[in-house]
């Protein structure tokens, strides 16, 4: 990331603040079941990349209970949230890593990557970059899913949006680094992926991804 751009994540109270105010954002749960929607008739293997308490990585275990998955994350605060919500479970392998970072290597034979809200927060260049790496760690006919915060067309919707959280732009989360959403489409397509969409979307919440080629 940028020097310059501030990221209240790796604060711990400000990660417990977005638990306590998550449910409370508008049409959240309609992102989430988008993205349960859209996963494969079969998966056996799926990395959840910013995977935060574990919220997303356990709704794709639900809908395929036979399912391993890999959580990455760089909070501490997060991760110990996650370790709790999967304490006993055998099949989910959670690591500290900073999404900033390539991936770690041998970390691949995924058939199913997903994230949430988590990758706006880097710098684009690195979102990008990102984006080509989860094309490498996929197998053939995997899918990439992403519920992202991406950028309004104009600064006056983005004003209307913050207001629909009870925000203002004075106090805009100067972790979000934000993207609109046709450019995410089109790092997805300059990767190689195959129908490649937005498969949802309400103002600044969106959900996009795509197939790797068989």
């Amino acid at each position: 990331m940028s020097s310059a751009h501030v990221n209240l994540w790796v604060n711990s109270e400000h990660a417990l603040q977005y638990l306590r105010e998550r449910e409370a954002l508008p049409h959240r749960v309609d992102a989430l079941e988008m993205l349960v929607e859209l996963l494969p008739a079969s998966v056996e293997r799926v990395l959840d990349l910013g995977t935060g308490d574990g919220v997303t990585l356990a709704l794709v275990l639900a809908a395929h209970p036979d399912a391993t998955g890999v959580g990455l994350d760089f909070g501490d605060e997060m991760l110990r949230q996650a370790r709790a919500r999967f304490d006993g479970e055998g099949r989910i392998e959670l690591r500290h890593h900073d999404l900033s970072e390539p991936l770690p290597a041998g970390l691949d034979g995924f058939d199913l990557v997903v994230s949430s809200f988590a990758i706006h927060h880097l710098d684009p260049p690195r979102q990008q970059a990102l984006y080509h790496e989860v094309f490498t760690r996929l197998r053939a006919g995997g899918i990439f899913v992403n519920v992202e915060h991406v950028a309004s067309t104009t600064a006056e919707l983005h004003v209307e949006f913050l207001a629909r959280l009870g925000r203002t732009i004075y106090d805009d989360d100067p972790s979000n680094q934000l993207v609109p959403v046709d450019q995410h489409l089109a790092w997805l397509r300059d990767c190689g992926f195959r129908n490649v969409d937005c498969f949802w979307k309400w103002r600044e919440l969106a959900v996009v991804g795509g197939t790797k080629s068989e």
